[in-house]
């Protein structure tokens, strides 16, 4: 920042007036030995006054010459127009020359070129009477040609008719002041906080480029004198300001207190601020600001993260709950239709039911995908690819009067996913926009790649630097009201009508993207639109997806005579599953818990060949460790376990695979069947 040229109010200096002293001494003196004296003295009265007064003159410019010469500040006396007159040692050292030379010299060369003008000025209204003196801190030009700082106090000596006889200049050399303050100019401006001088009428006087940037203010509208901290503050925070000015009043610094201030544009920023006063002007301080937004923004992610953690166990509890009601309907459902006494109407009732079934085991489903609890069957895909595979079912699911446009992007965009889940995504946005654009619209659907540092990563909770791919999803519908953006990936929240929407598809997004160690940014304006933003980790070299595998037939209901140890702690589908194996030839020793099924063993260990328990059951003896005891005491036991979570309930080094050795509550009859007879005759153990 250029500091320019400063007028001081008052000049305020003793050695100016002591040269005015022996100028109007010297003065008085001339007048005295003129005409006054010749009439009334005669000629030789008369030569003797003027020797006296000659003698005496030469005595007070022996006395001005001396106390001019010894003062460490520099003097100077120039004419009307400029030109040197005098100058003592202490000027001459100031710029460099001698008396000599400046006496040969006009003051304008001497001056920096943009300070002259304001001099020049200044010393026409000093010389029109409009200003007794002025004070200025400019800058001259040394005879080596560097710059000194000085504060110069200038004022006229005047004739008997009132005219001026000449300009005395009074300079203080100040460079090495000006240089310190350029050094903390330097460092202030340097200074990543904002930093703001202020006084106590509410006027901010001076700030960094970081204050100026957090207020959205220019420089101009600091020289104007337009930035006032009180109209910048809220009402609800004047209370604050209040009490940190009377702590200030009383210790000279502040504890610093978050607020806010009103930005030029009429936008708010929250701010951390501390102040203090200086010591020697107690109506002036300086401030330190730290823009908090980033950090507000942060703790707002983290807060939402933690509802989210929050209602993903709750989602998981009743999705666990609900699953074990729906294994019983769909377990009876299955033994129904098997009844062959059945008619037409009561078989078409039966597959309602069993149809109902279904679509809640996909709602329960949902939940488990959201709480992260859903088994993950991941592979190396092309998102690009995946995109395309959907291609005809979005077009279905959007209908005709919503133009559906792809952006795909030119960089490989491998990534390591489900791509059922992938799929999932995809579609609960795309329903999502489609909700939003009743009357039509354009659906966007980008994929792109994307690199994050440290820095950029640091603006978002969940974002974390390496290599991702992008997939943008974007729409011109009705856009999301802000009070509502945070609420969004809640399960269960909708803005939808009755009947209209679950609540789930959103919470499922977050979900699946959540286990696949992703993150997700939504930004929305309404009546314009939103975009959703989904980061996946980017494979940086894929290998070649494996060919999709055509679906195994289910196999015919199948039994046998081996004795099954059921362990389940749900009293409905204990009894369910164990008719279901019955009604499949099993002899079936069916209990509730870890406990009572170590009774059942300690009397029946010879003819037990299957264990089918649940992982999480009451009793302090879990499905894992119920297993894993019971197969020590007999290798050649078979187990199976069960559960409404996914298999990564076990823990990550519990090896257990959907159909082999787990199913997933709800099951059919059929799943149940083929599991069992499956690793019975392969002879596969836990």
């Amino acid at each position: 920042m250029k500091t320019p040229p400063t007028v001081a109010a008052e000049p305020g200096d003793e050695i100016a007036s002591l040269v005015h002293q022996l100028l109007e001494s010297e003065r008085r003196l001339l007048e005295l030995t003129g005409g006054e004296v010749d009439a009334v003295l005669d000629p030789g009265g008369r030569s003797y006054l003027l020797r006296q007064a000659q003698e005496k003159l030469r005595e007070s410019e022996e006395r001005f010459r001396s106390l001019f010469n010894a003062a460490a500040t520099g003097i100077a006396t120039f004419t009307p127009q400029g030109r040197f007159l005098h100058a003592n040692e202490a000027y001459c050292r100031m710029l460099g020359y001698t008396e000599d030379e400046l006496r040969a010299r006009d003051f304008a060369p001497l001056t920096h070129p943009e300070d002259l003008a304001l001099e020049l000025k200044l010393r026409d209204e000093l010389l029109a009477g409009q200003r007794q003196s002025f004070v200025l801190e400019m800058r001259h030009l040394k005879k080596n040609g560097s710059i000194v700082w000085s504060r110069i106090s200038v004022s006229s000596a005047q004739t008997a008719s009132g005219e001026a006889a000449m300009l005395v200049v009074v300079a203080e050399d100040f460079t090495d002041r000006k240089q310190m303050e350029g050094r903390f100019r330097r460092l202030v401006d340097s200074n990543a906080q904002g930093v703001m001088f202020w006084n106590t009428k509410g006027r901010i006087t001076d700030g960094n480029n970081a204050f100026l940037k957090l207020t959205g203010h220019t420089s101009e509208d600091l020289e104007a004198g337009v930035i006032n901290w009180v109209a910048m503050t809220p009402p609800e925070y004047a209370d604050l300001d209040q009490r940190a000015l009377k702590e200030l009043a009383a210790t000279g610094i502040c504890t610093p207190y978050e607020k806010e201030w009103i930005r030029k544009d009429g936008s708010r920023v929250p701010i951390l601020l501390g102040a203090a006063m200086f010591e020697d002007n107690l109506e002036e301080g300086v401030c330190f600001v730290l823009d908090l937004t980033g950090r507000k923004a942060m703790e707002a992610q983290f807060r939402q993260s933690q509802k989210m953690e929050s209602f993903g166990q709750l989602a998981g509890g009743v999705a666990h709950d609900f699953n074990n009601i729906l294994a019983v309907i769909r377990l009876q459902v299955d033994l129904l239709m098997y009844d062959r006494g059945l008619t037409p109407d009561q078989a078409n009732s039966i597959k309602e039911i069993g149809a109902s079934a279904e679509r809640a085991a996909a709602l329960t489903r949902q939940l488990l995908l959201f709480s992260r609890k859903e088994i993950l069957q991941l592979r190396d895909l092309d998102l690009n690819q995946s995109i395309t595979g959907m291609t005809n079912m979005l077009r279905r699911v959007l209908g005709a009067d919503i133009e559906v446009q792809f952006r795909f992007s030119l960089q490989p965009v491998g990534i390591h996913a489900d791509a059922g889940m992938l799929d999932q995504v995809l579609l609960n946005l795309a329903v999502n926009s489609r909700d939003a654009m009743p009357k039509g619209g354009r659906l966007i659907i980008e994929t792109s790649a994307a690199d994050f540092d440290d820095a950029i990563s640091s603006q978002f909770s969940r974002a974390r630097a390496g290599a991702f791919v992008c997939l943008a999803v974007s729409d011109t519908g009705c856009g999301i009201p802000a009070e509502n953006l945070s609420r969004i990936f809640e399960p269960f929240f909708t803005t939808k009508e009755a009947g209209k929407g679950t609540g789930l598809g959103l919470a499922t997004v977050f979900g699946i993207v959540q286990q696949h160690q992703g993150w997700v940014n939504v930004y929305s304006e309404v009546g314009h639109g939103t975009t959703f933003r989904i980061y996946l980790p980017r494979l940086l070299k894929p290998s070649l997806s494996p060919p999709k595998m055509e679906p195994v037939q289910l196999a015919a209901l199948r039994g046998g005579d081996a004795t099954i140890l059921l362990v389940e702690d749900d009293d409905f589908v204990r009894p369910a599953t164990c008719n279901t194996l019955s009604r499949l030839g099993y002899r079936v020793f069916a209990v509730r818990d870890g406990i009572k099924a170590l009774e059942v063993w300690q009397r029946h260990r010879d003819q037990i060949q299957l264990l089918v328990t649940d992982l999480i059951m009451p009793g302090g003896i879990s499905g894992r460790d119920l297993g894993e005891r019971l197969s020590r005491e007999n290798p050649r036991l078979k187990v199976i376990y069960a559960s409404g979570y996914s298999a990564e309930i076990a823990g990550k080094d519990f090896r257990l695979e959907e159909g082999v050795n787990f199913l997933t509550k709800p099951f059919e009859s059929q799943k149940l069947a083929r599991t069992i007879r499956d690793i019975l005759d392969k002879g596969v153990t836990a």
